[in-house]
Formats: structure tokens, C-alpha cells, sequence
């Protein structure tokens, strides 16, 4: 039986379309600086004012209206539904929930210091408006993943990032042009089949759910409107197919190191910290919610191949040369903690998946602006061309080495936590699943601080000693970003209790299809994780 939980969209306070701005601002901006050419001398800075002031919105509408203690525990607020396309089912249907504020706070937050990153890599004005404009109509796509609540505005915001990221890697990456296309196209292609298995998916949930003009808003979809029955399943595989390959899982992940190795740092940082959790929080919010008995029923093969992706990336990572490589492969090990804790069965691993939703954003962002600064310093992205770099950048290397430990769980750092949830709640529902994947924390140590030590200590390779420290702007942008990895790590519990009754809510999805054991229930009942 296909229990659907009901899920519950509070209205906006007073009507005001905060959502529906935090949307559109960017887009709108960037459209113009594309449209209007005598906007496109001064595009960067208007860009990083815009995403600033996103920012800044996002801030007020977390302190003025969003209800920290609502009435339902994990319902959507701040709700908008307009009719757009009622022949068809689609409505533009915005509302978010804690874990949604948390990622749309990340996303937003990424985004004006990735624009600062790229401020000195393109001297001509144009080129450099035209990256930081596409990265702006890429916040747009981003708060709408996190805030549609209409399961077809969705899937438009999740082929429409397609668009810019095609651009940024293809033609604003770094190295061989022919390399950055085959890679962006490689990435398109992955991600347009995912996509185009999900819509046979979403047709299906049309169907099943008796067409009218609301057959894809999720507060319809979620209250007694939607019996997929047998369909269940094929329709469910639909969109795990989709968000697995955003995730990245293995044996689907390889488009990512490709990807990595060619777009800017910026790029990545926007690509594997915000964008492929889409994924994670398709299987969240769709696979779990929509198709709780199905996604039971494969949990135990999902359970497996979550644990190869925490092995698969962490060996695939020890033996890379590259080092943008080396980052991408580490975060394919890190989402395949994150789909495990999804779908062993426990609510302490559930809250330890969202919260690393976070945490490892934070952390990958200073690991690939790093490497992304250490290589344009040194001229290539190999590792082996790297010596003694500690000496004479003591900042850079002591802030990589920082970032670093944070995406190894180092206590007192953002991983920490989320992977001791992790490792808790897969240890009491299945034993052998937790001793792999205590296996893969330990392999986590070898490929981050082995590379570090190659390349940042030891005697001074001679075309070293001209490479210059972090400068004012550098380290302005990894203020926020340490700072991050150290309040992630000593004061979670903010961040924890936005996102525990969405954990809860998920929770009770998996323990209605009878996917949880007993002892994870007595668990729950004492409240969790604490």
C-alpha cells in the first residue's frame, strides 16, 4: 500500500510574494545585462550587487516571516499558487520548508562570493559580464529547485539550470576548448536523459492523479488526490534514475570529475555544493514522499550502491593526479553517506543526510576555490608539480588544510557532526553497512592529507618561489566560508532544529512503508538526534 503523507503550504504573511522575488530578481538582471549592451561594462559589479541584495532578502524573510515553530512541524511556508497553465496541471506553486530555507540560504550565500572569485579572471568587461550574468540566472534556478512546490515547475527549474551551466563550463572552463565541450556536453547529455526519464514519471503522476489544474501541485498530489497503485514502482524508478545521477551515484557519477576538471573553481562550487543536492532532495521530497512503499521496497539495493559510492570515490580519489579530479571524486564518496542515511531506515541518519547537505557544501566550496587559486599559481593541475607551496603561501595552505579536514569529519569542524549522525543511525538498523562506510572515513584521511602533504610540504620546487599568498580578496571570500566550518561544527543546533521536523516528516514516511526496525522507532520517540 502507497501511503502518501499529506503534506501543508502556509500562505505568505500578508500576501507578499517574498518567494516569487527571490526568483525572479536574478533572472531579471541577468536577462538585462544580456539584452542591454551598455550594461554589460559595468555587468560584474551590478551582478554582485544584485546577489548581495538576494542575499540580504533571503536573511529578512529567515528573521520577519519565517515561522521557526510552525503549527504543522515541517510544513512549506511562505506559500504562493498562482494558475499558469491549468490546461496542462501547471501552477506556479512556491513554498519552502526548513531544510529548503537552509539550502536556499547556502545557495545564495555561495553565490556573490563566487562572483568575487572570478573578479580578476576575465580582463575583457563582456566576457566578464556574461559569466557573472549566467551565474546570477543561476541563483534564480537554484531558490526555485528549493522553493517549487508544483511537481512540473520542478522539472522546469531542473532542465532549465542545463542552460547557464552548459555556458559556464563550456565556454567560460578553463583549459582546451574542445576538452570544455566535450565535457559540458557529457554533463548535458547525463543530465537531460535523467531528466527525460523523469517525465515519463510526472506523466504517469498526472495521470494518477485524475488530471485537473492542480494534478501536480505537491499540497494536492499529498492529500488523498494521487493512487499510483502498482505504477507505483516504474514511476518511482523514474525519478530515483534522475536524481541519482545528480547526486552523483556510482555507477552513474562519471560525468562529474570531467565536469570539475574543466570548469572554473566558481562554477564547481555552485555545481557539486548547491546544485547536485537537487538530487538528494529530489529523493527526499519526491521519492520518499510521493512513493514511500516503492522507495522501501529498493532501499536495501540503494543501500549497496550508496555504500560502493562511498568506497568507489574515495579509492577513485587516492589514486587521481589531477587535482580537481581529486575534489570531485571526494564528493561522490560524500553523497553516497548522505543516499545511505536516506534510505536505511533511520530518522538520526536522516537528520545527519540534511545537515551534511549543508556541511559539505560549505566544506567543498573552500576546497575547490583553493585548488582552483593554487592552480592558476601554479600552471597546471597536477599534483605531482607541487612542492613545499606551504612556505611561501602559509594562508592558502593553512585554509586548504582547514577546508580539508573539514570534509573528513575533523571534530569541532562542519563534517563532523552529519557523519557521526550518519555512522549512528546506519549502526543500529545495519552493522556491516556502518563498518564500510567507516572504512571509506578512513580512506577520507589518506586522500585529503596525502595530497596536502605532497604538495604543500617539503623543500621548495624552484618555480615555487614566485607563486604569491591569498590577497585581500581571496581571503575575504573564505572568511565567511571558515567561519561556516567552524559554526556548522560548534553550534549546529540552529541549522539542526530548521531541519529535524523535516527529518521527522521523512521519517514517518519510511517507517509507514515499513522500510524502519524497531529500535529506530524507540529512537525516535526519545526525539532523535539531539
Amino acid at each position: 500500500m502507497n501511503m502518501v503523507l499529506t503534506q501543508t503550504t502556509i500562505p505568505t504573511p500578508a500576501g507578499f510574494p517574498w518567494l516569487t522575488l527571490l526568483v525572479c530578481i536574478p533572472m531579471g538582471f541577468a536577462l538585462a545585462i544580456w539584452l542591454i549592451p551598455w550594461l554589460r561594462s559595468i555587468g560584474k559589479e551590478i551582478c554582485l550587487a544584485v546577489s548581495g541584495a538576494v542575499l540580504a532578502g533571503v536573511l529578512v524573510v529567515l528573521f520577519t516571516s519565517f515561522d521557526f515553530a510552525p503549527d504543522t512541524p515541517g510544513a512549506f511556508q511562505l506559500g504562493e499558487s498562482y494558475e499558469w497553465m491549468p490546461a496542462i496541471g501547471l501552477s506556479w506553486a512556491l513554498g519552502v520548508n526548513g531544510l529548503g530555507m537552509v539550502m536556499i540560504i547556502l545557495a545564495t550565500a555561495l553565490t556573490p562570493l563566487v562572483i568575487l572569485a572570478s573578479w580578476r579572471d576575465d580582463t575583457d568587461p563582456n566576457t566578464a559580464a556574461g559569466y557573472a550574468a549566467l551565474i546570477l540566472a543561476l541563483e534564480s534556478f537554484m531558490v526555485l529547485l528549493f522553493c517549487a512546490r508544483d511537481l512540473l515547475l520542478f522539472y522546469i527549474a531542473f532542465e532549465g539550470m542545463l542552460v547557464p551551466l552548459y555556458f559556464l563550463v563550456g565556454r567560460y572552463g578553463n583549459g582546451d576548448a574542445q576538452v570544455r565541450r566535450h565535457a559540458a556536453i557529457k554533463f548535458v547529455l547525463y543530465s537531460l536523459v535523467g531528466g527525460l526519464v523523469m517525465l515519463f514519471g510526472i506523466i504517469g503522476v498526472y495521470v494518477h492523479s485524475g488530471g485537473g489544474d492542480q494534478a501536480f501541485h505537491m499540497d494536492y498530489l499529498t492529500s488523498g488526490n494521487f493512487h499510483p497503485g502498482a505504477a507505483g514502482m516504474w514511476m518511482m524508478m523514474t525519478f530515483l534514475v534522475a536524481f541519482a545521477i545528480k547526486a552523483p551515484m556510482v555507477p552513474v557519477h562519471t560525468w562529474l570529475p570531467s565536469t570539475a576538471a574543466v570548469a572554473r573553481g566558481g562554477t564547481s562550487v555552485l555545481l557539486v555544493g548547491v546544485l547536485d543536492k537537487v538530487g538528494t532532495w529530489g529523493m527526499i521530497m519526491f521519492c520518499w514522499q510521493l512513493f514511500p512503499a516503492a522507495s522501501a521496497k529498493v532501499a536495501p539495493v540503494i543501500v549497496v550502491l550508496a555504500v560502493l559510492s562511498i568506497l568507489w570515490g574515495a579509492l577513485a580519489a587516492i589514486s587521481q593526479k589531477d587535482l580537481l579530479r581529486l575534489v570531485s571524486f571526494t564528493s561522490v564518496s560524500h553523497f553516497g553517506f548522505m543516499v545511505l542515511a536516506l534510505y536505511i531506515g533511520s530518522q538520526t541518519a536522516i537528520e545527519g543526510a540534511m545537515l551534511y547537505m549543508v556541511a559539505h557544501g560549505v566544506s567543498i566550496a573552500g576546497l575547490f576555490l583553493l585548488s582552483g587559486w593554487l592552480t592558476t599559481r601554479g600552471g597546471t593541475q597536477e599534483i605531482a608539480a607541487y612542492r613545499g607551496f606551504q612556505r611561501v603561501t602559509p594562508t592558502l595552505a593553512g585554509l586548504f588544510l582547514v577546508s580539508g579536514l573539514a570534509a573528513i569529519a575533523l571534530p569541532g569542524l562542519s563534517g563532523f557532526l552529519p557523519e557521526y549522525l550518519i555512522l549512528v543511525g546506519t549502526f543500529k538498523l545495519n552493522i556491516a553497512a556502518a563498518m564500510v562506510s567507516i572504512l571509506g572515513v578512513v580512506l577520507a584521511s589518506v586522500y585529503l592529507l596525502v595530497p596536502y602533504l605532497n604538495m604543500f610540504t617539503g623543500p621548495i620546487d624552484g618555480a615555487v618561489r614566485t607563486a604569491k599568498d591569498l590577497n585581500w580578496r581571496e581571503k575575504f571570500i573564505m572568511v565567511p566560508l571558515v567561519l561556516a566550518m567552524f559554526g556548522l561544527g560548534v553550534l549546529p543546533g540552529p541549522t539542526l532544529n530548521l531541519i529535524k521536523p523535516d527529518a521527522a516528516l521523512m521519517y514517518q514516511a519510511v517507517s509507514q512503508s515499513g522500510s524502519a526496525s524497531a529500535p529506530e522507532v524507540i529512537a525516535t520517540n526519545e526525539g532523535g538526534a539531539q
